[in-house]
């Protein structure tokens, strides 16, 4: 199967590792993956800052930009939930509104396009170490991924999995909202910490990496020893 990958602006920026994992695994789940080199951003933060008129045009070139009938994977919920549940709204009623519709009709997330689209919970990882899973709103609550991830993280050879208390509450990154709202953000990101620490876990993993850039800001500043990976990171481990 042909599938073009979507790599977000700032795991393009800080995080290109978990971009080549994410090949690597969906190669060794059988794909071919083909990548844009002249993508660029969803439209996402002009959209949730408020400026509608300019994220339409970036939506406009991600439409151009992913023309064609192949799925489009992202290893970020962030972006697959926006352009699925927003694109409608930005195009409604003009001439992009088909193509629009049936771009986010083939978006879909890394963890939810191997479990669900592949049929895929085992990729042959093998990772030793504790680990616990962040539930990113955008993937539980946009995307409705849930079970995809842990399957996944199950098959995994050495790896343990513990959930933490509270694990569906959000970290306190929310894009703008940090920035806005920073004395709340950086309360949420604590007490996610707190929940994380409690499990002894060595690892915490999620599939958006906006969250555990949050995360691990907050990590550094205070001086705490968890390590943040992608889920991407941990698929690719071992082969």
């Amino acid at each position: 199967m042909t599938v073009q990958l979507f790599i977000p602006c700032f795991m393009d920026q800080l995080y290109p590792n978990a971009a080549f994992n994410t090949i690597k695994v969906l190669e060794k789940a059988g794909c071919t993956v083909k990548y844009n080199d002249k993508q660029t951003c969803c439209g996402q933060p002009a959209f949730n800052a408020g400026f509608w008129g300019e994220s339409k045009d970036v939506c406009t070139k991600f439409v151009q930009d992913f023309y064609g009938t192949d799925y489009i994977v992202s290893p970020s919920a962030s972006c697959t939930g926006f352009v699925r549940n927003n694109y409608g709204k930005l195009f409604e009623n003009n001439a992009f509104q088909s193509p629009a519709k049936k771009v986010s009709n083939r978006m879909f997330e890394l963890s939810e396009f191997l479990v669900k689209v592949l049929k895929v919970t085992d990729v042959g990882a093998s990772f030793e170490g504790k680990a616990t899973y962040h539930d990113s709103c955008a993937g539980l609550r946009e995307c409705n991924i849930k079970q995809e991830p842990r399957e996944l993280l199950a098959a995994v050879k050495g790896l343990e999995l513990i959930e933490m208390n509270e694990v569906e509450t959000c970290c306190g990154f929310g894009g703008s909202f940090a920035v806005k709202y920073d004395t709340i953000s950086v309360s949420m990101a604590d007490q996610k910490i707190e929940n994380a620490i409690k499990t002894e876990a060595e690892y915490l993993i999620s599939t958006d990496l906006s969250c555990l850039m949050h995360i691990e800001g907050r990590l550094k500043f205070n001086g705490q020893n968890l390590k943040i990976m992608h889920l991407a990171d941990i698929l690719a481990s071992g082969y």
